[in-house]
């Protein structure tokens, strides 16, 4: 820990059931990151302020052998602070580990921009920072507050009697399911065609039965997508975004508020994103430096807007899949 335990928001919070124990990395302070040689080491520094402090030291060897900032044509520097994400990965948001590694991340930016400064100047910078995603609270967390909360594990859903739907509609059941990878469900188109079904028939029957199961609150068929028989929603207009014809599943499953899968590339987590509400979707967005009139902005803007902005700033060219509007709070 960085400072006294006592002194933290969430010093109580340093051993939740939820929390993620991570090749003997523990649930607890002081956190172990075990021999330089073990099989997960580097992987430890990552879910630690060690990988942003590793990043921090790489950051300040690229300004200096790429000679950034030291000349009339403008540079673009771009840094991932990523160890934030993997922390609430493992321990949730509202963690010890959580608090103490945004003080350590906040410690490591004064150090970056106060390299910045000596390198290039600070009135020659325009600093913007953001995040790619937000982030749900432990269920266990939402619980003490009376909220409804829960992880969804798909495997233990009781699957027979929406097999027999199936087979009472259509003579086949099981069969007609392919993959189900989250968010997408994925029908066997093969089986569909080979029993002479019509599959938008067969997507909007299983996205019907979909319903059924526990934390699921939308079945998304991507023919209704397709045919814009949707209503005009903010959930629907995520999903839309998200579809691509060639490469997107059969059904876009939405879980209740607070519940997800808590699986993460094989291992069980504390908390993980991916949902179209707003704790996953939403993030700060601020644009520090270059003479900017400080002040807070409420209207809604998303990230793409950034990019549109900074090019309106270097007076350059959109780049070509450019969606996003400039902020006039910066231009201007």
């Amino acid at each position: 820990l960085m400072h006294d335990q006592s002194t933290y928001l969430f010093g109580d919070f340093d051993d939740n059931e939820w929390e993620s124990d991570l090749a003997g990395f523990g649930n607890t302070f002081p956190h172990p990151y075990g021999s330089t040689d073990g099989k997960y080491y580097t992987t430890l520094l990552t879910v630690s302020p060690a990988g942003d402090e590793l990043t921090l030291n790489f950051a300040k060897a690229l300004v200096e052998a790429e000679n950034i900032g030291q000349d009339d044509v403008t540079d673009y520097l771009s840094i991932s602070f990523s160890s934030n994400d993997y922390v609430c990965h493992l321990f949730g948001p509202s963690s010890l580990e959580a608090e103490d590694q945004l003080l350590h991340l906040d410690k490591i930016l004064a150090e970056l921009f106060a390299f910045i400064d000596e390198k290039v100047g600070l009135k020659n910078t325009l600093i913007v920072f953001s995040a790619d995603h937000g982030t749900p609270e432990a269920p266990g967390y939402n619980k003490h507050f009376g909220l409804n909360s829960a992880y969804v594990n798909p495997q233990s859903w009781d699957r027979d009697p929406a097999i027999n739907t199936l087979k009472a509609k259509f003579g086949i059941g099981s069969e007609l399911i392919e993959v189900y990878n989250h968010p997408y469900l994925n029908l066997n188109k093969k089986v569909i065609q080979q029993a002479g079904l019509d599959p938008i028939k067969v997507e909007q029957e299983v996205a019907k039965i979909l319903l059924t199961f526990p934390g699921v609150a939308a079945a998304v068929p991507s023919s209704s997508l397709l045919d814009a028989s949707l209503p005009d929603t903010a959930i629907n207009r995520a999903i839309l975004k998200n579809y691509h014809p060639k490469r997107s599943g059969d059904i876009y499953l939405v879980f209740e508020p607070r519940h997800f899968i808590n699986d993460f590339d094989g291992l069980v987590v504390a908390s993980t994103h991916g949902m179209p509400y707003n704790y996953d979707s939403y993030v700060p967005v601020i644009f520090a430096g270059m003479d900017l009139d400080p002040q807070i902005i409420h209207r809604r803007i998303y990230t793409i807007d950034i990019a549109p902005t900074l090019a309106a700033i270097t007076e350059t060219n959109l780049p070509s899949g450019t969606e996003g509007e400039m902020l006039k709070e910066v231009t201007d």
